[in-house]
């Protein structure tokens, strides 16, 4: 993952939305002049095609694969291989770990002889614009049987394939969904009857009931300002359509002045004027303050991805019951429909064409596709992978990846994600106005005109390449 962002690296906030520099949001597309087919070079030894074997794997030889090794380990690719090597038990599964893809990899892509298979991601990934037309294309992949007999395609979270698609050419599969939310204590809101706002009037009002109780609705941490940047778009995004997206995007003059942004901000601004909002997050950090929403439950709410679990597991009150719900609307007939939602696939693993053995490189990414791989890395990492259907009811135990099941499926295709803001690495100048918004020291106006003029600045700057979302 190519993050812009230093303190929000580290967890990997919006790690599907930008894997490398050139992701592309779910639904749509980027114009890119990087694209077309590549041609494969593999010289290992071919076997015979057959529904079980759709990429002809020789039945013997070797498999070269290299993972990053984030906080995701590289454990769920073992178990993968294990599938592989008991269905292929003469070829030599070799699966290695890396921290540094592109320091490693690129002189074995420069020097012709790249691993079967690549999870290029980490903050030190290959810029998928090098070396695009060096990879094979994975619609091979997709369109292939699982090893349950399911097209693989048909068994995948709808716009997943996006982010790795350049000009029709799907050349990276994102493995793992981050789920963007709005997060709350379901323990708590059972206790007090409480319902999950929908709209930002619902919002208001329960922050008045929090107040009863000497809590607050919202609460926020330096580092993590733009948590609630991340909730506005989505937000308006709903209400307002998907051109909201493309503006935004497109770094269109005036895109922070739609009338579906303006009108979520101002139901921001309503909140924070009220008192609703727990003060000095501006000087609290972000850990910190997740602490006072988690375990001391000082606030109702909290936008975050769905990595807030794993990371806040030691600061979580007992029974604390951590749910996901998709972030209000403005009004009761927003363009996408509120259960629409802002999720993203990271960990691109991709497979060079000039691989010695591509059929294994593609037969380890099948395996993974499958249900019983997909289902071991959700038990094992808590977190959903692209692959359906494959958290049971009760989510190995979390509540939060239960919540983040039922939200996906309650979207259906009003899902979406954008990447400009990491595109041009200005989520810390955002981070500024946004801390000075929540601390009621800067209207809708004022916040309208410095997120603009951070945009404009990237705009008009001739030496910042743009890439243009369609």
């Amino acid at each position: 993952m190519t993050i812009l962002n230093k303190p929000l690296q580290r967890r990997g906030f919006l790690r599907g939305a930008l894997a490398t520099a050139v992701l592309v949001p779910l639904g749509g597309a980027l114009a890119s002049c990087a694209g077309g087919s590549s041609s494969s070079t593999s010289s290992a030894p071919a076997g015979a095609v057959s529904a079980t074997n759709p990429f002809g794997l020789a039945k013997t030889g070797a498999l070269d694969a290299v993972i990053f090794k984030g906080g995701y380990g590289i454990d769920y690719v073992d178990f993968a291989g294990a599938i592989l090597s008991k269905e292929f038990p003469g070829v030599t599964v070799k699966i290695s770990p890396s921290t540094d893809i592109a320091t490693e990899l690129q002189p074995r892509f420069v020097g012709g002889n790249p691993p079967d298979l690549i999870d290029n991601s980490g903050a030190k990934a290959i810029g998928f614009s090098t070396i695009l037309d060096q990879l094979e294309d994975l619609t091979t992949v997709t369109e292939a049987n699982n090893l349950e007999g399911t097209k693989i395609a048909d068994t995948l979270y709808a716009g997943v394939l996006a982010p790795g698609t350049f000009d029709g050419k799907v050349a990276a599969i994102n493995y793992v969904l981050t789920v963007y939310a709005m997060w709350y204590s379901a323990s708590l809101f059972k206790t007090n009857n409480w319902k999950v706002p929908t709209t930002w009037d619902e919002a208001l009002a329960l922050g008045a009931e929090a107040k009863k109780q000497g809590k607050y609705l919202f609460l926020w941490g330096k580092e993590a300002a733009t948590y609630f940047q991340e909730m506005s778009i989505a937000s308006a995004i709903k209400e307002g359509g998907d051109q909201v997206r493309l503006d935004l995007e497109n770094l269109k003059p005036n895109a922070w002045s739609a009338p579906a942004i303006q009108s979520v901000f101002g139901a921001l601004e309503k909140i924070i004027k009220a008192g609703y909002i727990k003060p000095g997050g501006s000087g609290t950090q972000f850990t910190a303050a997740q602490a006072q929403w988690s375990n001391n439950q000082d606030a109702l709410l909290y936008p975050s991805g769905s990595w807030i679990e794993n990371e806040m597991k030691d600061q979580t009150k007992a029974d604390f019951q951590m749910t996901g719900a998709p972030v209000p609307v403005v009004s009761a007939s927003p363009k996408i429909a509120q259960t629409g939602l802002h999720s993203a696939a990271g960990e691109p693993f991709i497979v060079p064409s000039k691989a010695v053995n591509v059929a294994a490189g593609k037969e380890l990414l099948r395996v993974m596709l499958s249900k019983e791989a997909a289902t071991n890395f959700a038990k094992t990492k808590l977190a959903p992978t692209v692959v359906k259907g494959t958290v049971p009811a009760d989510g190995f135990g979390s509540t939060a990846l239960v919540s983040q099941t039922a939200m996906l499926d309650g979207a259906k295709a009003d899902i979406f994600t954008w990447n400009f803001i990491d595109l041009y690495g200005m989520n810390g100048d955002m981070l500024v106005p946004w801390n000075s918004f929540l601390d009621n020291k800067l209207d809708t106006a004022g916040l309208t005109k410095a997120l603009q003029d951070i945009t404009d600045k990237v705009a008009n700057d001739s030496s910042v390449k743009k890439i243009e979302v369609k």
